[in-house]
């Protein structure tokens, strides 16, 4: 989907992925440092390790470069709980390992979180709306293993409220690190989390 949102005047799929992931990591420091607003493209080609000609090649304006690292994020969670869980041999363990991961995948991404809560404003409507799409499909494929995990013991909308609650969650130990990553440890705030959810569950 992303190759469609965004044009590449490189034919080479492998070199495309490998120069694309190269501006991500160098866009999301200049956007933590700076903010989107007050990065410039020059910039992100420098931190990227290429020239202003070469970024061209890979995207055509600053809000692509944008939508690569909102995409990224997204990506990175629906392949981690992917491997996660396995849906064929589903249970309350196999959905307990599931959230853990996307809780620790939250703590190696927190500066791309923060980032997609600060800049998806900055996105034309018809980028954003596929991005907060691909929010919905995050949260759609939570409430998917939940369902097939629990064996009808939550209602549909106990379903759909657990998964966005699984999901603020996640996303607030980015968003929020100012506070919370003073009070508790990584171990100590995934551990409580999950103590609530299998209460939930229960």
């Amino acid at each position: 989907m992303t190759e469609e949102k965004i044009h590449s005047s490189v034919k080479d799929q492998e070199l495309i992925t490998i120069r694309r992931n190269q501006i991500i990591k160098g866009a999301i420091k200049l956007f933590k440092e700076k903010g989107f607003h007050r990065t410039t493209t020059r910039e992100i080609a420098k931190e990227s390790g290429f020239s202003i000609g070469t970024l061209y090649e890979y995207i055509r304006t600053k809000e692509d470069v944008l939508f690569l690292v909102c995409d990224s994020i997204h990506e990175q969670v629906r392949e981690r709980i992917a491997q996660a869980v396995d849906l064929e041999y589903p249970s309350i363990p196999n959905m307990l390992k599931a959230i853990r991961s996307f809780y620790y995948l939250m703590d190696e991404m927190q500066d791309e979180i923060v980032i997609l809560y600060q800049e998806v404003k900055s996105l034309k409507k018809e980028t954003r709306d596929y991005v907060l799409q691909k929010e919905r499909d995050m949260v759609g494929l939570i409430e998917k293993v939940i369902t097939a995990c629990t064996e009808d013991k939550l209602s549909k909308q106990e379903v759909v409220l657990l998964a966005n609650n699984i999901v603020v969650e996640g996303h607030m130990w980015g968003f929020r690190r100012w506070i919370l990553q003073k009070q508790f440890s990584l171990d100590e705030y995934v551990g409580m989390q999950m103590k609530l959810i299998d209460y939930v569950i229960k």
